[in-house]
C-alpha cells in the first residue's frame, strides 16, 4: 500500500511540474496596483496636460523618461497642428519591448486632458480645463506598470507602447484624437525595432479604465473591426476572474484613437468605462479612481500579452 499511495504521489507531482511548466510561459508579472496609482496621481499633479501648457510638456517629458528607463527603445513622434491659427506643438511617445520579435502587439492610451470641460452644466466652469484622472492618467497608468511587467520578464510577442497626444483637444472632432491620425498615417515607418518596419498583429486601446466602478462593456466599433481581438481580451478576463467586470454586452459606439488606427489597417479594439459621470467635467479627479480598477485591466491585458507565443500556432 505505501508504495501504491508513493507511485501515486510522484505521479502527482510529476504532473503538476508539467502543469506548472506548460502554464508558467504566460504567467505575468504581479500587476502593482499602488504604484500604478502613483502614477495616475503624479500625471494629474502636473496640472491640465494640453499642448500649450506647462504640465503638458512637464508630462511629456516625466512619461518620456519613465519608459526610456523601462523599455529597450523609446523614441517620440513630434508634430504641429494649428489650432485656431496657432502652431501648437504635439508629441506622442513610444516603448519598444522585446524588438526581436517577429510578431508585434500595439498598446495605447491618450496622456493629454481636455482644455474645457464641456460636459459641465455651467457655462463658466465649460471655460475651464479638466485635470483628467481618469480619461487620461488611468489608461497611461496601466501601461506605465505593464512597461515595469515588461521589463521584468520579457514576453515571447513584442510590444510597441503608444502614448498619443491630442486625443482631447476638441471640442470638435476635426480637433480630436492628433496624435492616432499622425501615428496612423505613416504607422510602419514611425517606430522600427532594430531599424525594420513590422506590423501589428493587433491593437489594444485604453481609455478610462480607472473608474471606481469599473464596468467594461464590449464597444462596438470595436466588435464590428476586430471581433477575435474583442473575445480576446474579454475571454481573458474571465480567465483571471474578471468576467463580471468585463461584461458580455455591447452598449457603446465611441468614437476614440482607435478609429484612426483601423482605417489604417491596425485591428485596435477600445477598452472602456463609457458609464462615467464625470466625463469632461471638472470632478474628474483622483478621487473618482480606483487602484482596484487600475489592477484589474493591468491583469487582464498581462494575461492577454503573457499568452502569446512567439509565432502563430505556438
Amino acid at each position: 500500500m505505501m508504495q501504491v499511495r508513493f507511485a501515486r504521489a510522484a505521479a502527482a507531482a510529476a504532473a503538476l511540474i508539467v502543469i506548472s511548466g506548460c502554464g508558467g510561459r504566460s504567467q505575468s508579472p504581479p500587476f502593482n496596483e499602488a504604484r500604478a496609482f502613483e502614477i495616475l496621481k503624479k500625471q494629474c499633479a502636473f496640472g491640465p496636460r494640453y499642448a500649450g501648457t506647462p504640465g503638458h510638456r512637464a508630462a511629456a517629458d516625466y512619461l518620456r523618461s519613465e519608459l526610456e528607463a523601462l523599455a529597450d527603445e523609446a523614441s517620440e513622434q513630434t508634430f504641429i497642428a494649428r489650432i485656431d491659427e496657432k502652431p501648437l506643438e504635439f508629441r506622442n511617445i513610444f516603448a519598444v519591448f522585446n524588438p526581436d520579435a517577429s510578431r508585434f502587439v500595439l498598446l495605447c492610451a491618450h496622456w493629454d486632458t481636455r482644455p474645457s470641460a464641456d460636459e459641465e452644466v455651467d457655462p463658466e466652469k465649460r471655460k475651464k480645463p479638466i485635470i483628467g484622472a481618469n480619461d487620461g492618467a488611468s489608461g497611461v497608468a496601466v501601461l506605465l506598470e505593464l512597461a515595469r511587467a515588461f521589463r521584468a520578464k520579457k514576453p515571447l510577442v513584442g510590444v510597441v507602447i503608444a502614448l498619443f497626444d491630442g486625443e482631447d483637444y476638441g471640442p470638435t472632432p476635426d480637433r480630436m484624437f492628433l496624435g492616432s491620425k499622425q501615428f496612423a498615417r505613416n504607422w510602419r515607418t514611425v517606430v522600427c525595432p532594430k531599424g525594420r518596419e513590422i506590423s501589428y498583429e493587433y491593437g489594444i486601446l485604453l481609455d478610462m479604465v480607472g473608474d471606481k466602478d469599473l464596468e467594461i462593456a464590449r464597444e462596438k466599433f470595436s466588435v464590428q473591426a476586430a471581433p477575435r481581438i474583442v473575445e480576446k481580451v474579454w475571454s481573458a478576463a474571465k480567465r483571471v476572474g474578471y468576467g463580471g467586470i468585463f461584461v458580455d454586452e455591447e452598449r457603446y459606439m465611441v468614437n476614440d484613437d482607435h478609429l484612426p488606427l483601423l482605417s489604417a489597417g491596425i485591428k485596435c479594439i477600445d477598452v472602456i468605462d463609457f458609464n462615467y459621470a464625470h466625463w469632461h467635467t471638472l470632478d474628474d479627479t483622483v478621487d473618482k479612481c480606483s487602484p482596484k480598477s487600475l489592477k484589474i485591466v493591468g491583469e487582464v491585458i498581462g494575461r492577454v500579452i503573457y499568452e502569446e507565443g512567439a509565432a502563430k500556432g505556438d
